[in-house]
């Protein structure tokens, strides 16, 4: 029967209580060096006391951590292993409180949204507001989770959602119509097109994901078929992408006519960059974007002033997409 090596504690030896912060510390400076000396240089602290953190170190592990030679320091298997684990981990403790110190004393603003509408909206929009107040700093968590203000760590939230399902406190910005749209060169390659009929000469480009949410069938090809009694029709090919800002990218790249979002392109439209074509068979969307105040941050004279910033870029959208004002109250 094979025994134990001599250097293992035995198993009812271990103790579970946690490590000092110190020891680990000192546990990386010596496998950085691989020398108590060059190691206790580092943390401005005697040699002997590097060794005796080392030393109860793994007392409380267990098992040796350094096998210790005349002229040389060499980590064990276990010692690596901890090297790996406990090295990135205290380097983001240590980012953590470098970004903390930073902060304090600092006015900001966090904003939870998600990825496309981050970038095709809010961030484009965003140099007015950050040179008419530089001394605000804004961080935007973008994520299609959708965070609990009640606990997360921001101050408000853009969303999208039916009307009634946005959360307390929800401030309209404006409401959603799809248009087809295509790159000037692509539309221009082809014969014009006069008739919903004739998209079907092209790719069409379509969220892959509109199964993920009811109202998410809203905003497909095939509703728009359906609208205008195309229901069999079958287009060159189809392209399929996840996020909004993908469909707008390959529409860009004259891959396919997109179905696109009109609050989220209306300035790709007015650079020119994409034209829409059939403008008078756009698609209603049932989905509302919104402004959704936290409740930690709602009295901050900051997160006050980016708010109304954001609700006159809102009307700005509206005017440019031409949203009814009969709509706006929604």
């Amino acid at each position: 029967m094979s025994t134990p090596p001599a250097a293992a504690l035995p198993i009812t030896h271990l103790r579970t209580r946690p490590v000092a912060a110190g020891h680990w510390r000192a546990f990386l400076a010596v496998a950085r060096h691989l020398n108590f000396r060059a190691a206790a240089e580092e943390l401005a602290l005697t040699q002997s006391a590097v060794s005796r953190q080392i030393q109860a170190l793994e007392d409380e592990v267990g098992v040796p951590l350094f096998l210790r030679h005349t002229r040389a320091v060499e980590l064990t298997s276990a010692g690596g292993q901890l090297q790996r684990a406990v090295g990135p981990a205290l380097e983001r403790l240590d980012a953590a409180v470098r970004q903390v110190r930073l902060a304090a004393g600092r006015r900001s603003v966090a904003i939870t949204t998600w990825a496309s509408f981050a970038s095709m909206w809010l961030i484009p929009h965003m140099e007015e507001f950050q040179r008419d107040h530089p001394d605000i700093d804004i961080r935007i968590d973008a994520s299609d989770a959708i965070q609990d203000l009640e606990t997360a760590d921001v101050d408000l939230a853009l969303r999208s959602s039916i009307p009634g399902h946005a959360g307390p406190g929800a401030q309209r910005l404006f409401g959603e119509q799809l248009a087809v749209v295509g790159s000037p060169w692509l539309l221009g390659s082809m014969p014009p097109i006069a008739t919903p009929q004739d998209v079907a000469r092209f790719t069409l480009i379509e969220a892959g994901d509109a199964h993920r949410m009811p109202y998410f069938e809203w905003i497909t090809w095939r509703r728009w078929f359906g609208v205008h009694g195309l229901e069999r029709l079958q287009p060159k090919r189809w392209l399929y992408f996840n996020y909004a800002q993908q469909i707008v990218q390959a529409a860009l790249a004259g891959q396919g006519l997109a179905l696109a979002r009109m609050p989220l392109i209306a300035e790709i439209l007015a650079r020119g960059d994409l034209v829409e074509v059939l403008p008078g068979h756009r698609l209603d969307s049932p989905l509302v974007y919104w402004l959704v105040p936290g409740p930690r941050g709602a009295q901050r004279p900051e997160v006050q002033a980016f708010c109304a910033w954001l609700l006159l870029q809102a009307e700005a959208t509206r005017l440019a997409v031409g949203e009814p004002a009969a709509q706006q109250g929604g």
